[in-house]
């Protein structure tokens, strides 16, 4: 739970259209039934925060009320934010979550793009608004989220009838994994983007070996001599960051004080690096990091990782993802070969010195296996794309004899935002091809010849746009 400021697509969006019966019809109400808004609205529970106009779609921020506890309905409920990009509902419908906040932007996912159809995309549990008050924090867990995603594809299925897949990338690509181990009769199909799977949460030594051998040496030696002496000028480094903090407004009760923020933040600078940028950016890190000036490593520091981060402020946002590393997901722990002990005081902490300790936590290391062995052994149209240069990808699903139909991608020279558009042409086709298979939209001359797949949604230079916010290093 180090971070580095770096932009996190919402998830990977995409482009291309036409459709299997000709061009899909334009959204809005369809011939001889009632509204879309009218049907949505009338779903027990669902009321409508807004809309917002968008060209060929009708776009909703809604409120769906859910059960805080599913195992006990009856014990109190929250309003959970949900959003219809609304095509038409002829068309498939894809499921979407980010695991963290849903955007009010409308904005398409890029399975979404490919099938040229409707998508719902829900807000996680616990993230605002969609947090119960008071908040049991007991009752956020990967089965309760799951369970989300299921009573809301039951109560919008008998509106959106046709086939449905379910997707997100990062901590969206678990939680799409999970929602499919614990309701797998739901979904048609999976797309699960650059999602880890700590197995065992004290056993990270695949990302060392990541770091060692990713990019190019001379790459991986700039960005490690930065973080060394981003360490070793410690002391005028912090002098400035305690300016910084004053300047706005910062403070460091949750993790304990402004030391352990600093070199929090250090500690994340080379795995933000890798995971948000790439080798064509090695330039922009200082190339004789022991000859610069302070500002120059405190400059590169903080485009990388970000000196808000790990201060209260930054901290408060991501809460409950912090609360899910440290009690099911797991989180990394690296080692620091290139800086000498001295420098280092209290390496990766842990996810507990991220969450306020009024919230009581307790890590449950059967939750990740019950979900790997899941995905081994049961896997049915499920697709993991991850990128070659993405550290959280040093960790990823594998299939087991007993998958059927899935298949594990890795998209050459691509980082966290690794997508199907990035893989090399055979896969690209093999993997647009399936998901247009597993959404009932695939052409005839797909079926004949997978090699002919492409996206049945044209570009929108919006629509498509990536959504940008600031992540954490470890946070997927």
């Amino acid at each position: 739970m180090r971070k580095a400021l770096r932009w996190l697509l919402a998830l990977t969006v995409l482009i291309g259209t036409l459709s299997t019966a000709g061009a899909a019809t334009a959204a809005g109400p369809e011939a001889g039934t009632t509204d879309i808004k009218e049907r949505l609205l009338s779903v027990p529970g669902m009321s409508l925060v807004e809309e917002k106009p968008y060209a060929g779609y009708r776009f909703f921020v809604l409120n769906y009320t859910q059960p805080i506890d599913h195992r006990r309905p009856s014990k109190g409920t929250f309003q959970q934010r949900i959003t219809v990009l609304h095509k038409d509902v002829a068309r498939p419908t894809v499921f979407f979550t980010s695991g963290y906040n849903v955007s009010t932007t409308p904005r398409r996912s890029e399975p979404t793009q490919i099938v040229d159809g409707n998508q719902v995309s829900l807000e996680y549990r616990f993230f605002t608004p969609s947090r119960p008050q008071p908040a049991d924090w007991s009752k956020l867990d990967i089965w309760q989220a799951a369970s989300d995603q299921h009573r809301v594809f039951t109560a919008l299925k008998g509106i959106y009838g046709k086939k449905w897949l379910s997707t997100g990338g990062s901590k969206g690509g678990m939680t799409a994994t999970y929602y499919e181990r614990f309701y797998p009769r739901d979904m048609d199909g999976v797309v699960a983007y650059v999602a880890p799977n700590d197995v065992v949460n004290k056993e990270d030594s695949a990302y060392d070996r990541f770091f060692a051998t990713v990019g190019t040496k001379e790459c991986r030696d700039r960005l490690n001599a930065v973080q060394r002496e981003a360490l070793v000028r410690r002391e005028p480094l912090e002098r400035k960051y305690a300016a910084y903090a004053e300047e706005n407004g910062l403070t460091f009760t949750t993790i304990g004080n402004l030391d352990k923020a600093y070199e929090a933040t250090v500690l994340d600078y080379v795995w933000g690096f890798w995971q948000y940028s790439g080798l064509s950016d090695c330039d922009q890190i200082p190339a004789d990091a022991k000859n610069a000036t302070d500002d120059e490593i405190w400059t590169s520091v903080d485009t990388i990782s970000g000196f808000s981060a790990y201060a209260d402020q930054g901290l408060s946002t991501y809460t409950p993802y912090y609360y899910q590393a440290g009690t099911q997901l797991g989180a990394p722990t690296i080692r620091f070969p290139h800086i000498e002990k001295q420098y280092i005081r209290y390496g990766y902490q842990p996810p507990r010195n991220f969450v306020p300790r009024d919230i009581p936590m307790r890590f449950q290391p059967q939750a990740m296996r019950d979900v790997d062995s899941w995905v081994r052994h049961n896997a049915r149209h499920m697709l993991f794309v991850n990128g070659q240069n993405d550290p959280w990808s040093a960790e990823p699903f594998r299939l087991g004899k007993g998958a059927k139909d899935s298949y594990v991608m890795t998209a050459p020279g691509m980082n966290h935002g690794a997508n199907v558009a990035g893989l090399v042409p055979e896969q690209k086709a093999l993997a647009t091809a399936r998901i247009l298979d597993w959404a009932g939209v695939a052409p005839s001359a797909v079926q004949a010849d997978p090699r002919a797949a492409k996206p049945l949604a044209k570009f929108d230079a919006k629509l498509d746009k990536r959504d940008v916010q600031r992540e954490m290093t470890l946070r997927p």
